[in-house]
């Protein structure tokens, strides 16, 4: 005889609790009416319900909608700032401190340049530069639900260790470094990670894809089925450690010719002798050296592009600094360079510039904690 699960009366009240708020949220906007309907569940339940969501501050009612000929009913719309969370990007001249609200909007953003350093003083004076953030923009602690912080180095599957991490030349960083002066629950990211989870967030065309971290020093993230892929040991798709030319310019990590030294926005700055702002300003006024350096960018680019497709075939996004720099002419003329290197015909329907830009890896990170709260509310 096939046994039959019953729900207790505690359990159907969060179940139910749970599914009107998640159907708020996903609706932006709604009604009673329509949450009960689409729903399948007693109109007098869905008002419990909404009664105890907006006594907890969860959700709130704005205005009402047009009358359709009875009584007009209530806009019913979550409280975005309910919770906030905080992201912070670690770089070695940098910070950059992001906030975001329940549906992963930028509440607020501060880049402060300050070097990077391996000591309890750096900790305690980021911890400071938050507190001064979060006081500037006037978020309280009790909405913060946890900070996240994305560093350029590969980190352990529980988010507490960096197990490599040359560019900040501290390979021993460890999460505790930064919860002995941060009053919130933390956690470590990896940039190129946290910036893949910036652009697929709420993106279902985006489910399967592959990030290009277009940073002063590169990277990537693959996304399959929605989900990040971390790896066995925390180092999948490290496409920056790609080989171009074994006998090319040395990279940080040891090796000569990877796509670091090729198609990093670093690579680029030191080719050009100035600022990237300079180039690009040169560039686009049609700049004869700017133009050529530009070419041969876009064809190393290309060049990996081809190979990443090749392998995978899903939507490739080019985020991170060098992201509000790029035009669409610059995608045609990726996708003309990569025409003559395909085997075969090719669709020009897979490249992406992000809008997010430099701030992508902070914001992502952040999303981290928005998603475990809408998971356990």
């Amino acid at each position: 005889m096939m046994k039959t699960s019953k729900f207790t009366t505690m359990e159907l009240k969060k179940i139910n609790k749970s599914s009107i708020y998640h159907f708020i949220y996903n609706a932006r906007q709604t009604s009673k009416q329509e949450t009960a309907s689409a729903l399948f569940i007693g109109l007098t339940t869905v008002s419990q319900n909404l009664k105890l969501l907006e006594e907890e501050g969860l959700i709130t009612r704005q205005g009402f909608f047009a009358s359709t000929g009875g009584r007009k009913a209530n806009i019913l719309q979550i409280v975005a700032d309910y919770k906030i969370s905080i992201g912070i990007e670690i770089l070695k001249d940098r910070i950059h401190l992001a906030a975001v609200n329940l549906y992963g909007e930028l509440a607020a953003s501060r880049t402060i340049q300050t070097p990077f350093l391996s000591d309890c003083g750096y900790c305690q004076a980021l911890a400071k530069e938050l507190d001064t953030f979060l006081l500037d923009y006037g978020i309280e602690a009790s909405k913060i639900l946890g900070v996240s912080i994305a560093l350029q180095g590969i980190v352990s599957q529980n988010g507490s260790q960096i197990i490599y991490g040359k560019l900040l030349h501290e390979p021993d960083l460890s999460l505790s470094n930064f919860q002995n002066y941060i009053p919130f629950p933390c956690r470590l990211e990896h940039d190129s990670k946290a910036a893949a989870y910036r652009e697929i967030w709420h993106k279902k065309e985006f489910k399967d894809s592959l990030i290009l971290l277009l940073n002063e020093n590169l990277g990537s993230a693959l996304v399959i089925d929605g989900k990040i892929r971390h790896g066995l040991h925390g180092c999948s798709t490290t496409l920056e450690h790609l080989c171009l030319d074994s006998h090319g310019p040395a990279c940080y990590c040891g090796q000569k010719g990877c796509l670091e030294t090729y198609c990093s926005a670093q690579s680029l700055q030191q080719a050009w002798g100035n600022s990237l702002e300079s180039f690009f300003s040169s560039l686009r006024q049609g700049e004869t050296t700017a133009r050529s350096l530009w070419n041969r960018y876009l064809e190393n680019l290309a060049q990996a592009i081809k190979s990443f497709t090749l392998m995978l075939d899903v939507p490739i996004i080019l985020s991170g600094y060098l992201s509000p720099y790029l035009h669409s002419e610059d995608l045609e003329k990726i996708y003309a360079i990569l025409e003559s290197l395909w085997p075969f015909p090719l669709s020009r329907d897979f490249l992406y510039i992000s809008s997010h830009g430099p701030l992508s890896p902070a914001a992502g990170a952040a999303l981290s904690y928005i998603e475990d709260f809408l998971e356990e509310l």
